[in-house]
């Protein structure tokens, strides 16, 4: 730990990161095997840490992967992880795997997003979901909180709307106080902004029917063919990633929620 003065630097962004896990300087100083006066010296830049006590701080804070590289950039230390695009051909295996993940869930929709919920790959049953949207809806890059919430995307089909809408936004709230991204507010401050369904608190009929099964977790229920189909949904990352693009992205699985969807779905 190298004594130096200055206001500036990796000190106020590991405070903020601190306050937004809601943790006290001494709560992080035993996570991290440190003392709450080295915390204090560092968050008011009387102390620069070294690249080891950042990375290490981040850790405790769960800091995400490129807020990460931003920290050590502002302690003056070169960024750790890569950026690496899918295209490389250092991640073809990356993508074999994911390809043959999506392809094994077949019949049942499974898609894969970055970030910012922009498609990266997706199986056969989320084409089946998306047929017939307009096509300006399915014109790349494909964003998937746009194609469900978008009154032409799959907003009209779905039978619980006002509740799944509502679970997709505090989804995109809670990310959004967790991490800056401004791909992401910007997804947020669009799809927030497209009208909410009619309530029954409004006067009008309440849209969304009861469920005939007691469901073990909020289900999608959306239509298809004359049919409701009723998924509960699961939500993969991937385990310590070294890299910024691969710790971003983001396994969602819609699994059949009642006997008829299974029937439904195998039928096709």
């Amino acid at each position: 730990m190298t004594t130096v003065v200055t206001g500036t630097g990796v000190g106020p962004l590991l405070r903020a990161w601190r306050e937004r896990r809601r943790l006290s300087q001494l709560e992080l100083a035993l996570r991290a095997d440190s003392s709450a006066r080295h915390i204090s010296f560092v968050e008011t830049g009387r102390s620069r840490p070294s690249e080891e006590m950042v990375l290490r701080l981040a850790e405790h804070l769960e800091v995400p992967v490129r807020e990460r590289n931003a920290l050590l950039l502002a302690a003056g230390y070169a960024p750790r992880y890569s950026e690496t695009s899918l295209d490389d051909p250092s991640l073809g295996t990356l993508r074999a795997g994911i390809e043959q993940l999506l392809t094994g869930y077949d019949p049942y929709p499974a898609i894969v997003v970055d970030g910012s919920y922009t498609v990266v790959a997706a199986n056969r049953g989320i084409a089946m979901l998306l047929d017939g949207l307009p096509e300006h809806l399915l014109t790349p890059p494909l964003n998937a909180m746009r194609l469900t919430l978008h009154p032409e995307g799959l907003a009209p089909r779905i039978r619980n709307l006002r509740e799944w809408r509502g679970h997709l936004l505090a989804q995109m709230e809670r990310q959004l106080a967790l991490a800056r991204s401004e791909p992401l507010r910007r997804v947020y401050e669009e799809v927030s902004a497209y009208p909410s369904p009619p309530s029954a608190d409004a006067g009008g009929e309440d849209p969304e029917e009861p469920c005939p099964y007691p469901y073990f977790a909020l289900p999608l229920r959306i239509e298809h063919g004359g049919q409701v189909l009723s998924f509960v949904s699961s939500i993969s990352t991937f385990n310590t990633p070294m890299d910024v693009t691969v710790a971003e992205l983001a396994i969602e699985t819609l699994l059949p929620a009642d006997p008829a969807t299974v029937k439904y779905l195998r039928s096709l």
